[in-house]
């Protein structure tokens, strides 16, 4: 399996497909390993598609002594794309950090970023969202991992959903599985996510840029990424009414990959 020493830590990755590229990263988890099933469905049949584990999990190592940040994990984002000789790369940030580390990326490299698009993001941190943040890190530490999987899946999913699919959501091969057993990686996680901040940042991303609103979503609802799309210049919104922290069941799936099908072919 594919691991390289990038920006001093042991970076696990792959690449998967042929054409453009596509940086392809989520929130606290991979996309890498077993979960090829959780991509946009044909999208490593149009593109070259990178994924990687973030640091502290699954196959990544860490240097704890190292503070964690949105900066720290952007470095290896960027350490990784200059390893495989990249540049003009398609950011794709599905909910949470990803989204956030596309930002930074955005930011401090434009010349790896051909466009971007966010989903389930922000560009700082309010009283509510950080609470939330902090509220998911106690509950692991204290209540254990479990606990955390399903507060975490109750926020994450509509309750339609979440009724008709709680047995494969939850458990040991449900969501944020990666974490099981690891609440140092999960803690350093959110170290980066509540200390993030981009909002005095964001007119210097120059590349096309899509930010998708979900108006259910009860994590990173539109009050947080309205203003990524205000913040930038001449970015595209788009808000859908039916939409959640995470992108679920087989009618949002492919209206999803045909908006994002789009927006790639489009930039």
């Amino acid at each position: 399996m594919p691991k390289a020493f990038i920006n001093g830590h042991e970076m696990y990755y792959e690449v998967l497909g042929r054409g453009d590229p596509v940086l392809l990263m989520g929130g606290w988890g991979t996309f890498c390993h077993d979960n090829h099933h959780q991509l946009p469905r044909g999208l490593t049949d149009r593109y070259q598609v990178v994924l990687f584990d973030y640091r502290g999990i699954r196959d990544s190592g860490d240097d704890l002594s190292i503070p964690s940040t949105m900066a720290l994990h952007a470095d290896d984002a960027i350490g990784l794309l200059d390893h495989l000789g990249l540049s003009n790369v398609h950011l794709v940030g599905l909910v949470g950090m990803g989204a956030c580390i596309c930002q930074e990326i955005a930011i401090r490299r434009p010349d790896l970023a051909r466009s971007m698009l966010n989903t389930g993001a922000w560009c700082e941190v309010d009283d509510f969202l950080r609470d939330q943040l902090e509220m998911f890190r106690w509950i692991h530490r204290d209540a254990g991992f479990f606990a955390f999987q399903k507060a975490v899946t109750l926020l994450s999913f509509t309750a339609e959903y979440y009724n008709a699919n709680k047995d494969k959501l939850l458990g040991p091969a449900g969501g944020w599985k990666e974490l099981n057993g690891r609440y140092e990686a999960h803690s350093r996680l959110v170290d980066a996510c509540v200390g993030f901040h981009s909002r005095d940042r964001l007119a210097q991303i120059r590349c096309p840029s899509f930010i998708l609103h979900a108006a259910l979503d009860v994590v990173t609802s539109p009050r947080t990424t309205l203003p990524i799309e205000h913040g930038i210049p001449g970015a595209i919104g788009e808000t859908w009414e039916d939409l959640a922290h995470v992108v679920a069941g087989k009618e949002q799936k492919i209206r999803f990959c045909d908006a994002l099908f789009d927006w790639l072919a489009r930039t």
